[in-house]
């Protein structure tokens, strides 16, 4: 009987120990689940540089700057929407897919200097293996004059055969500086070595005047 009692006993705390371990885990799992992101509470940066070769007109440079955390998008640019013009923006950062990823950020700024409004405007990406379609677009609402608000866009359709180059067709409509269509279309190449990358744009291929854009950016 003793035996049997001793028997019955250790059976007893073994299953109180057993129910006093699982009953910690979902404690731990919940400390480990709420543990921030590090790659949420992280900072991006960019910065480039694109100078733009006109035919008859003045040829310039087109400063970019982008910081990113999580959701949160902001960037200023010179020279984008007019000559001699700044804008701030803030956005808001959307992404997902796997096979086809996808990012959207939708964005609204403030324009000033020869141009001066607020704009609604957006940038997003859509890639599929070695193929990538890309556009950045924005409603430019001229605050001193109705009549002079326009829209702008940039768009590149790309292929990728190597990690450190691609190829592809670009088009982009704006006020910058003035041209005979609408809509340009071109040519692109560019290159890239680890966060530096660099890229060559001919408008227009097919006129006797083209504009060339050389532009360079970096990452970190």
């Amino acid at each position: 009987m003793r035996r049997l009692a001793c028997v019955a006993m250790a059976f007893a705390l073994m299953d109180e120990a057993v129910f006093a371990q699982a009953s910690t885990k979902p404690a731990t799992s919940a400390a480990t689940n709420a543990a921030p992101d590090p790659d949420e509470e992280a900072w991006s940066f960019s910065a480039s540089a694109s100078t733009y070769v006109v035919p008859d007109s003045r040829n310039y440079v087109q400063p970019t700057f982008t910081a990113d955390r999580g959701w949160l998008h902001l960037e200023t640019r010179y020279n984008y929407e007019a000559l001699d013009t700044a804008s701030v923006w803030v956005g808001y950062n959307f992404s997902g897919g796997n096979k086809l990823a996808w990012e959207v950020t939708p964005m609204l700024g403030g324009v000033f200097g020869d141009t001066n409004g607020i704009a609604p405007g957006y940038k997003g990406s859509l890639g599929w293996s070695k193929l990538e379609l890309y556009s950045e677009g924005e409603w430019v609402i001229d605050t001193g004059s109705a009549s002079d608000s326009f829209f702008y866009n940039w768009s590149e359709l790309t292929l990728a055969p190597a990690e450190w180059f691609r190829f592809g067709l670009v088009t982009q409509r704006t006020r910058v500086y003035k041209t005979d269509r609408d809509i340009q279309r071109g040519l692109l190449a560019g290159f890239s070595f680890k966060h530096v990358s660099l890229t060559a744009y001919a408008f227009n291929p097919d006129d006797e005047k083209r504009t060339y854009v050389l532009a360079a950016g970096l990452t970190f």
